[in-house]
């Protein structure tokens, strides 16, 4: 890799690092093209990027980020999962590493924090962004059908007294 490249490769880790709102550290230990591919499209869909790093460029790339504590943790063979979400990346990664052994998350950083392992799989556990607001337009939703069945209900009582009435009088 040419030097140019490798300033280039810094200054793109450093944006993401500046942008995310969740960082995963993940190490991926043997993980063939395939698996790699459907790890990447699992990520995209949910709405994350995922990056296999280089070590010492993203050492460099941390400095001076709200993650740079995560810099002992980049040793080896390892990717990041990022979202600016503050679950997809990390449910996305941790159900991948269910199923994979060949995956495994180490950490993960989330403004000014290092999450460990256990604390990943907490989060990944939450419902992401979407759903939540699923949820909530749902429960928004729910008393206003209500009330027009209620408000209804009288009328149609009303309409069959009616209609019971002018049936006997026949």
């Amino acid at each position: 890799m040419q030097r140019a490249q490798k300033i280039e490769v810094v200054e793109s880790l450093n944006q993401v690092f500046q942008e995310a709102q969740l960082v995963v550290v993940a190490q991926q230990n043997g993980l063939d093209a395939e698996e790699m591919t459907s790890l990447r499209e699992q990520v995209r869909e949910a709405g994350a990027q995922f990056r296999v790093t280089k070590n010492r460029l993203t050492k460099l790339a941390l400095k001076g980020t709200k993650y740079e504590a995560l810099e002992s943790y980049f040793s080896g063979t390892t990717a990041i999962a990022y979202s600016n979400d503050p679950v997809t990346a990390a449910k996305v990664t941790v159900d991948f590493a269910k199923k994979n052994e060949k995956l495994v998350v180490l950490c993960a950083g989330y403004n000014d924090q290092v999450l460990e392992v256990n604390q990943v799989k907490a989060l990944a556990s939450l419902p992401s962004l979407d759903e939540l607001r699923g949820k909530i337009v749902g429960l928004l939703q729910a008393p206003a059908g209500k009330i027009a069945s209620v408000t209804q209900a009288p009328a149609g009582q009303l309409a069959r007294v009616f209609g019971a009435y002018g049936s006997s009088n026949s």
